[in-house]
Order: structure tokens, then C-alpha cells, then sequence
């Protein structure tokens, strides 16, 4: 049987989903925040990155990264999947998270989502700061 490619959807899931977050982690870091958490999973939803964005003007910012691949853009973006049920799922986790950190219960949150798309090794990323607020859901 020949090797399957990133593009086949015969290629494990979450092997591309590591690939894909650890891109975004790295970008993330990059750009200067810090990671406090992984796929830290709740009853009813998960948090793909939660990281710390000290150079934010109302202070440190806790920040639930949300990462979605598209291999490609046929059915829309990467947010663009990221719908009401994906949003209530992420607040309901993001709130659970905050219940276990109480140092951070008082600090500004945000919802960002981190679009990737081409090769799950070298992906294309784009971030897009506070993609959605807690308060639209």
C-alpha cells in the first residue's frame, strides 16, 4: 500500500492536529506569549492552547487559542468552523479552566483562532485576535 500524504484523509487525525498545534504553539510563542496549557480537556469541551499575552494594554490576558486546519478552503476557513455550538463548547471549557486557576479568575480572557492550512509540517497560519467574545454566546 502506498504512503498516504497530508492531503489524504487516510493520514491519522491526530497526528495532523499535533503537527498543526504545535505550529501554532511556536507562532504563538513567537509573537510573545506565553503557554500555560495543552488539549486540557474538560466535560464538554477542549482548549487547544491557553497562553498569556503580557503585553496587552490592559495587562496580562489569559488566551484561549482555539487551532483549526483545512486542508483546504472549500468549505470555508478555519473560523469560519468555529460556530455557535464550537463557541459555547470552548466558553463552557474556558470557564472550567478558570475555576481550577484562581489567580487568573480576575484577568482579562480572550477567544482567538489560529487558521492553518496547507502542509500539517509547515503550515500556513493566520491568527485572528479576539475571534469571538464569551459574552455572544
Amino acid at each position: 500500500m502506498p504512503a498516504a500524504d497530508a492531503g489524504d484523509p487516510r493520514v491519522d487525525r491526530r497526528a495532523r492536529g499535533a503537527l498543526v498545534e504545535a505550529a501554532a504553539r511556536r507562532y504563538l510563542v513567537d509573537a510573545g506569549l506565553r503557554e500555560l496549557a495543552a488539549n486540557a480537556s474538560y466535560r464538554g469541551g477542549e482548549l487547544d492552547l491557553v497562553m498569556l499575552d503580557d503585553h496587552h494594554r490592559d495587562g496580562t490576558v489569559v488566551v484561549f487559542v482555539e487551532v483549526r486546519y483545512r486542508s483546504h478552503a472549500g468549505y470555508g476557513g478555519g473560523a469560519a468552523s468555529v460556530d455557535w455550538r464550537k463557541r459555547r463548547k470552548l466558553v463552557h471549557a474556558a470557564r472550567r479552566f478558570l475555576a481550577l486557576h484562581r489567580t487568573l479568575r480576575e484577568a482579562p480572557c480572550r477567544f482567538d483562532v489560529v487558521e492553518a492550512d496547507g502542509d500539517p509540517a509547515a503550515p500556513r497560519l493566520s491568527w485572528l485576535r479576539d475571534a469571538f467574545r464569551a459574552d455572544d454566546v
